[in-house]
């Protein structure tokens, strides 16, 4: 039901991955009902259980990666026989509790009594004793798409750590919720970080599969990579076209609009204005009690941005996880995404950005720590010296090109 397909990289380095098929053998009927789009982890413990069979196996995932039906990898693999021995959790946490940027400890999973260890506390790797008696790791995370999501930096250290022990790494592919199109700068990787790992744009049109493929050749990993695709999604396909259940990926993308803006809003972290953190729209609006929203929504309504409308919002901030006006009201603009596939979130967030910085030059503070999410200084400099949206992005476009060439041997659901 299955065939593997061999890659050699850069000598040592091999890739398996697993080409499902899109029907099903007679267990894939009696547990998943047929679905156009079927997400790694239905294909893995149907399809494919045999990369699991009487292994002790290392999971990491968190309560967003859920199958077709939305049940947990954790419920599905206990079902299916998989021995789990350890879980691991990203950022947020193996119950996305957690806050973004919060330290998360390890503990000890309820149902199933495995240690939880956490990969987003004193250690973003799996250490040594983490991954004493481990056959293979599993990794299951609900990726957005965006470079800023930790969980692809999460899946690096987890590739790195795996190779040096020569345990093998299959991932669970899904769907890139924001679909195929590719904006934003390339990374510098001086300002590589884990919330910028590898060299590529912004919205980089990949699966975390794919990026995990891309990662292990640009860092010359020696990992035993197995991605089991998603069957049934080519890259055309946004998220809302699947039919797949939605679980929020973090606390602040709580819905599918959250993480269509995020590419472009989350840039607002490096300024002074709050992104909505502490509000139920977080990354949907941003703001300040300065913020002249009729000034700033003039220039930006002239600019005839597609796919997208703003609008002027209040808002108060409670217990912010950025510390930005907690308890305070603030004049803020809201993004309404209309027209998902033509909306480029990257251009109108630095469209809106530049009108700020032009009405208010003193108090949007474009400082320091917009270089590592922007993944270099370049666009700060840009944006403070008042360079034009269209003339920034015009800057960007040979890099955009020579990212699709290098991405090309990486690809599983056609062209980037």
């Amino acid at each position: 039901m299955h065939r593997y397909r061999l890659t050699r990289v850069k000598g040592l380095l091999a890739f398996a991955v697993l080409a499902a098929c899109h029907g099903g053998s007679g267990l894939a009927a009696s547990v998943v009902a047929p679905r156009s789009v079927r997400p790694g982890i239905d294909v893995a413990v149907t399809d494919s259980i045999g990369l699991f069979r009487g292994k002790r196996v290392g999971l990491v995932t968190n309560v967003a990666a859920v199958d077709a039906h939305g049940v947990g990898d954790i419920t599905r693999f206990r079902a299916a026989g998989i021995n789990l021995v350890a879980l691991f959790a990203p950022e947020h946490g193996l119950t996305e509790s957690a806050a973004p940027g919060e330290h998360v400890g390890s503990s000890v999973d309820s149902s199933t009594h495995v240690p939880i260890y956490s990969l987003y506390g004193r250690t973003v790797a799996p250490t040594a004793e983490m991954l004493a008696g481990i056959d293979v790791i599993v990794v299951d995370l609900p990726d957005v798409g965006a470079r800023y999501f930790s969980y692809l930096a999460t899946t690096v250290e987890v590739m790195k750590a795996a190779a040096v022990h020569r345990i093998p790494v299959v991932i669970l592919d899904r769907p890139n919720p924001l679909g195929g199109t590719i904006e934003g700068n390339i990374l510098d990787t001086a300002f590589t970080s884990m919330v910028g790992r590898l060299a590529v744009p912004i919205r980089y049109g990949l699966t975390l599969g794919e990026e995990a493929r891309l990662a292990a050749s640009d860092l010359d990993i020696p990992v035993a990579l197995t991605v089991v695709p998603v069957a049934g999604w080519h890259r055309s396909m946004l998220f809302a076209q699947t039919g797949l259940p939605f679980r929020a990926p973090s606390p602040n993308l709580q819905t599918l609009a959250a993480v269509q803006a995020y590419p472009g809003s989350c840039l607002f972290e490096g300024t002074a204005l709050s992104v909505g953190r502490g509000t139920d729209a977080a990354y949907l609006q941003v703001g300040a009690p300065w913020l002249d929203t009729t000034a700033v929504l003039q220039r930006v309504r002239q600019a005839h941005l597609a796919g997208v409308t703003f609008r002027a919002v209040q808002f108060t901030p409670h217990a912010p996880g950025d510390k930005k006006f907690a308890d305070t009201l603030v004049a803020g603009i809201r993004w309404e995404v209309t027209d998902p596939q033509h909306f480029d979130p990257v251009f109108a967030s630095l469209t809106l950005l530049t009108i700020m910085q032009a009405v208010h030059p003193g108090q949007v503070k474009v400082g320091g720590s917009f270089d590592r999410l922007a993944g270099g200084k370049t666009l700060r400099e840009a944006i403070v010296r008042g360079d034009t949206p269209a003339a920034i992005v015009a800057t960007w476009r040979a890099g955009l090109e020579a990212y699709r060439l290098r991405a090309r041997p990486f690809l599983l659901y056609g062209a980037l």
